[in-house]
């Protein structure tokens, strides 16, 4: 296998949740903020927006919302947000209507616009030495999220980043690339095998992990009492209602 400085930082890739009280300095945003900007965008829409969460009080309602206490304790904490007002702004100042705004494509352009520089970001920062996690989690209460930044209409957040000076090094498994990689057609034969030895390594880093050690596989994550896809209504479910709120996927 080939590698570089880049592919070798890519590889090195871990979740880090646990980080020193060290802020991340003015350069530093600075670097980020333009790595993020660079990133491909569909057709130069540039549908995204990131907010820098600095206030206390907002930091510490996003531990509540994402159930993880840490977030107000150390770390920087971005929230990348799908932005098609800005385009709906520039549109109605000319005298035009909202054109396409409104429809399923370019809510989805704005929702990858945000992700692709959340992660190109997130790559910038560990090949400064830095940590992060990525924050699904804010959608455990989207509404909640929406009201705490004001964010307006055609705005919708789409996933949060903590970064910082990193204090735990573990990383995790990834499912084999014989499960992920295909070829020309898609492959619809679930590999058991792989699977079951999937679920021995999993199982061996669970077990042997310094902090929360557990004993569970990916198929007890999937299928398992306590999995997430199991049938149950969260306030995530309120996706949609939210989304329509804030004037997207009208159509």
């Amino acid at each position: 296998m080939q590698t570089n400085d880049t592919i070798t930082t890519q590889l090195n890739h871990r979740t880090v949740r646990q980080f020193t009280d060290q802020p991340l300095d003015k350069e530093t945003l600075t670097t980020l903020y333009e790595v993020a900007r660079r990133t491909a965008t569909s057709q130069y829409l540039q549908q995204f927006s990131l907010i820098h969460v600095t206030d206390l009080a907002k930091k510490r309602r996003f531990a509540s919302i994402c159930r993880q206490p840490a977030i107000a304790e150390n770390g920087d904490l971005f929230i990348f947000v799908a932005d098609l007002r800005r385009n709906q702004q520039i549109r109605r100042q000319n005298g035009a209507d909202d054109g396409r705004l409104h429809t399923m494509d370019l809510y989805l352009q704005g929702m990858a616009d945000a992700t692709l520089a959340l992660q190109n970001m997130y790559v910038a920062a560990e090949s400064l030495g830095l940590g992060g996690v990525i924050l699904g989690s804010i959608r455990n209460d989207l509404k909640a999220v929406t009201e705490l930044l004001d964010l307006p209409a055609m705005v919708i957040p789409v996933l949060g980043l903590r970064l910082g000076v990193a204090e735990d090094h573990e990383q995790k498994p990834r499912l084999p690339q014989k499960l992920l990689v295909m070829e020309n057609t898609y492959n619809d034969v679930l590999d058991k095998q792989a699977y079951q030895e999937f679920d021995r390594t999993l199982a061996t880093y669970y077990a042997e992990r310094n902090a929360n050690a557990r004993q569970e596989n990916f198929t007890s994550l999937i299928e398992g009492e306590n999995s997430t896809l199991n049938e149950k209504v969260t306030k995530r479910d309120d996706v949609l209602e939210v989304t329509h709120a804030q004037g997207l996927l009208w159509k």
